[in-house]
């Protein structure tokens, strides 16, 4: 993997405010909503996370396993999370037998490794014979923008083409869902911004105690923000093609 985007995304981990900001951002809190309502009727057994980064999809519990590349990853993870297991692996080389989990859950980060064959072959082979991998990606080539790059993404994908790759590894594409749509994509433009100025705000000298109240002021205001704007988000989604979509969801089950 590209050592200069895995260096950044350590300095993200070990980052407290980034870790707040995400966790509150409108399009995380909206993939979650989704997984977890593509997750109810699936059938119940062990279930592993790929990619879980600090910022899971699932809620953990005594069968959900959260498997991720960073070290300092994980351990943040672990002090928000009280319950489930933690294992640092590769996506590419899971370790795990064959057919353990009856549902794998990846979301948003296939677009993260330079080559994603191997990880979606090792997320089937895990599988066991007719679970489901329940799967969210940046939807549309054409989208592809300095948001994309500034969150490391190697690509955007098209839905053929996603659904060729799962066919490729003993999937098949069962249900397919909007997440996001074309606001979603004009509004990280400006959410990109946002948070680089405040990365410089860490760094800033001056008034500690000032700089410390800003932040916080304005991370209540962003918390409250993004709460509503998911309507707005979500609504969007709803209303535009599927073909307009920025990620979609798809559950794929394994022959």
């Amino acid at each position: 993997m590209n050592t200069g985007r895995d260096n950044r995304f350590e300095d993200f981990f070990a980052d407290d405010l980034y870790v707040n900001l995400k966790n509150l951002l409108y399009n995380y809190l909206l993939r979650k909503r989704a997984i977890k309502k593509c997750m109810q009727g699936v059938q119940e057994g062990l279930v592993l996370e790929v990619g879980s980064g600090m910022s899971p999809m699932v809620i953990g519990s005594d069968r959900v396993v959260y498997s991720e590349l960073s070290f300092r990853a994980v351990q943040t993870l672990k002090r928000f999370q009280e319950r489930g297991a933690f294992v640092v692996a590769d996506a590419a080389h899971l370790p795990f037998s064959e057919s353990s989990f009856s549902l794998v859950i990846c979301s948003e980060v296939l677009e993260h490794l330079p080559e994603d064959r191997p990880a979606l072959k090792d997320m089937a082979e895990v599988l066991k014979t007719g679970g489901s991998l329940i799967l969210t990606f940046p939807h549309r080539h054409g989208y592809f923008a300095q948001d994309d790059r500034f969150v490391g993404h190697f690509r955007r994908y098209e839905l053929p083409e996603m659904e060729e790759c799962l066919k490729e590894v003993g999937l098949k594409a069962v249900d397919i869902w909007k997440v996001l749509g074309p606001l979603e994509k004009a509004t990280m433009v400006a959410v990109v911004w946002a948070v680089s100025r405040l990365q410089c705000l860490k760094g800033a000298r001056g008034d500690h105690k000032k700089a410390i109240a800003t932040r916080r002021i304005v991370t209540s205001f962003f918390k409250w923000f993004n709460r509503l704007y998911c309507v707005p988000v979500w609504l969007d989604a709803r209303l535009f093609p599927r073909s307009l979509a920025t990620v979609l969801l798809v559950r794929a089950v394994k022959g």
